[in-house]
């Protein structure tokens, strides 16, 4: 049984708009009419009780629940503050609640705002796009249009940015998907949800959407991602074989409940769509756990992944990106063993996705020009991340000796080539081919490799693996603990041994970016820092709250380094805090930053930005030669004490191109102090007769980047206090 980790709460069962596309009142299922408008005190606390409940059983560290409709905003402040409070009173010391409301937000005031505040209710707002796509279907009852009055409301929300949760769109194609894209953008959201239009093989939709998706994709792209796009990103996440961010896609089992205004669980309301009654349960709050609910029938067959899609799903080449496409939509005469409806226009779409992935292999002139001038585009990152698994590719064929596991790892790369694409994403098996090249880590980790690849394939295996301390490590996915022996068998997607428990990798979440929270892997050691031993409940939650804090700072202060960073950035490591507050990248673990937990959230950003320059920089000496490496000199670098090696002084140099951004909008002394010191480490590169030519073209575009700022004007004391800063430095050197 998969517990339940999203709920859904119908606070308030009507509308004030009738778009003609909604399936609560305009689709199969008319359940809305025989239930009462707004959820009851007394249905609110039982619901509270059951996901308290349910938490609790199941250990959850995590839950999310959306306030939804009808449209929840009608439920009014006094109803909503009730649900708020007596969510977060029934999780207190037992998990995270990640709390929002989904609304078309009319209704949206101040008031509002200062209870989602008071009570950190994140708000995801309806928008179709431009005038004419947003008024074709959202309209009033008697026809007017919504869109201005969305606008109004959602200038109110932009105020709050920490409040913004994304944008909904739903997916016309009558509509122009580059008005639309363009409409969307103009609101700054943090993340939008394109949503294709509920259809059924006995109603189904007009053709086109894959085209549309298409057009949409492109431009995003071409614009540097400027939002998190969450379809898109689950694309891109599972044809590397990591994980969904949908329930419309992907293989994952579905962890959602609703819970209706009169009490009743339903599944995924979605279903209402297909024919009447198609979501019910059958079961309540008041008489039934959450438990209960997860064994019901209808629940289950949306849990089973690949061994419940129809026989074509099995077959298609993109189904671990699909996932048969959203349940709802594979309704056709009474069953839902079929393809979804919309199943051309995910296999277009999905194939356009991958074949753009894969020729970001090449890291063309102007991305290279875009990374030298220190923010670099989600494109060339990821060019940079798709080299890197050729590299650890090549470093894991080095390392593997003849055996069982190589054999296994071969066999998969034939079969399931996504599954060890995936594998190899996590930064440390590089780390640790690279050990075992030089003699100073054993052969058995390479078990845990193909155990871990075997994981991802859903094949069936038993694996020899490397355990130490009576740890079991599968790279990017989690360990077996209290190991007696060092055989783990693979079965139905999961990793067993005798008398071992399996503890999950957990992850980081925040704006469309997903990474790891490494704390078991045992080659994190890679990094100059002792990395933390494994983290407890509450540290982990410690770490998410304050990454979340950390992404939104960059997002509002510095955007143009968040596409590099959402595209790039795999893992985070935490280190032990005894090494202080300090941070640190690794040149053979790229897409991975170790840190301490800092003491605030802006910190914590700093030393974001900082290691991911060295990720980046590390990223392109891996695939070019910048300068000749026969040179052994010794250089002067302004922020370090001892004397750099030209290597040294690039990397310095590089990630004080952010540093130097950074204190740019906080504080004139440091700006001061860092622009000229980049800048005059940047004229001892280009003096130093050492760069290639492509090295001195990288160079030359890192001092384009810092020229203008040494011309910015700041106080004078604080320029002052810079050169008095650098002249007690330059003493110190000698």
């Amino acid at each position: 049984m998969v517990p339940f980790r999203q709920f859904v709460l119908k606070v308030h069962s009507r509308c004030d708009l009738a778009c003609d596309h909604c399936y609560v009142y305009e689709h199969a299922d008319q359940s809305w009419r025989r239930r009462p408008k707004v959820m009851a005190r007394e249905t609110i606390a039982w619901s509270a009780l059951r996901i308290a409940e349910h938490v609790k059983t199941h250990a959850l560290d995590q839950v999310t629940v959306v306030l939804h409709g009808g449209e929840p905003l009608l439920a009014g402040h006094d109803r909503l503050q009730a649900v708020a409070e007596a969510i977060a009173a029934a999780l207190t010391g037992t998990c995270r609640l990640d709390l929002r409301v989904h609304t078309n937000g009319l209704l949206l005031d101040d008031d509002f705002l200062d209870l989602f505040e008071e009570k950190g209710v994140k708000v995801g707002v309806s928008l179709d796009g431009d005038r004419a796509a947003h008024d074709r279907h959202r309209r009033y009852a008697d026809g007017r249009g919504s869109h201005d009055r969305v606008l109004g409301k959602l200038a109110l929300l932009r105020g709050r940015p920490h409040l913004y949760a994304g944008l909904l769109c739903t997916v016309d194609v009558a509509n122009d998907p580059i008005a639309v894209y363009e409409a969307l953008v103009e609101q700054a959201p943090p993340r939008v949800d394109f949503l294709l239009k509920h259809a059924t093989w006995d109603e189904p939709p007009e053709s086109g959407a894959g085209d549309w998706l298409i057009a949409v994709f492109d431009r995003w792209v071409a614009d540097g991602r400027p939002m998190a796009v969450r379809m898109f990103d689950s694309i891109e996440s599972t044809s590397r074989g990591g994980p969904s961010m949908t329930e419309a896609l992907g293989l994952e089992p579905s962890d959602l409940v609703v819970v209706e205004t009169d009490g009743a669980y339903e599944q995924v309301d979605s279903l209402k769509a297909a024919y009447d009654g198609a979501p019910e349960t059958g079961l309540d709050v008041f008489g039934h756990t959450l438990d209960e609910v997860a064994r019901h029938p209808g629940i289950a067959a949306r849990q089973r992944g690949i061994d419940g899609l129809a026989e074509a799903c099995v077959r298609c080449p993109v189904v671990d990106s699909c996932g048969g496409g959203l349940y709802p939509h594979r309704y056709k005469e009474g069953g839902f063993a079929n393809p979804s409806v919309y199943c051309a226009d995910l296999l277009k779409l999905i194939t356009h996705v991958r074949g753009r992935l894969r020729r970001t292999h090449e890291l063309t002139s102007g991305q290279l020009g875009e990374l030298a001038a220190g923010h670099g585009s989600a494109e060339a990152v990821a060019a940079l991340a798709a080299g890197q698994v050729s590299l650890r590719r090549l470093a894991l064929t080095k390392a593997a000796g003849p055996g069982p596991a190589w054999r296994l790892l071969t066999a998969i790369d034939d079969e399931h080539p996504a599954a060890l694409a995936a594998v190899l994403d996590h930064p440390y098996v590089r780390a640790w081919a690279v050990r075992r090249l030089a003699g100073t880590a054993g052969p058995a980790h390479l078990g845990n490799v193909a155990a871990a690849a075997a994981v991802r394939a859903g094949v069936t295996a038993e694996v020899e693996v490397e355990v130490l301390a009576g740890v079991a490590y599968l790279p990017g996915l989690g360990a077996l603990t209290g190991m007696s022996g060092a055989m783990v068998r693979i079965d139905r997607g999961g990793a067993w041994a005798e008398g071992a428990t399996w503890e999950p990798l957990r992850r980081l979440t925040a704006m469309g970016i997903d990474v790891a929270l490494e704390d078991l892997d045992p080659y994190r050691d890679c990094h100059q820092w002792t990395p933390a031993s494994r983290l407890d409940g509450e540290r982990a939650a410690a770490w998410q709250e304050r990454f979340a804090a950390a992404v939104q700072v960059i997002a509002r202060d510095h955007p143009a380094y968040l596409p590099a960073i959402r595209a790039g950035l795999t893992t985070l490591t935490p280190l032990d805090q005894a090494a202080g507050t300090t941070s640190s990248a690794a040149g053979h673990a790229f897409g991975a930053i170790a840190t301490t937990l800092p003491p605030d959230s802006e910190t914590l950003a700093l030393l974001l930005m900082h290691e991911f320059q060295h990720v980046k920089l590390g990223g392109v000496l891996d695939l070019f030669d910048l300068f000749d490496e026969r040179d052994a000199r010794l250089f002067y670098a302004p922020w370090r004490d001892d004397p750099r090696p030209l290597e040294g002084l690039l990397q310095g140099a590089y990630a004080h191109l952010a540093v130097t951004d950074f204190w740019r909008r906080r504080d004139p002394l440091a700006f001061a102090r860092w622009r000229a010191d980049t800048a005059m480490a940047i004229e001892t590169l280009l003096g130093a007769g050492s760069l290639t030519s492509l090295g001195a073209a990288f160079v030359a575009g890192m001092r384009a980047a810092v020229l203008p700022w040494l011309d910015e004007p700041v106080p004078v004391e604080a320029e002052r206090g810079a050169q008095a800063e650098r002249a007690a430095h330059r003493a110190r050197f000698g």
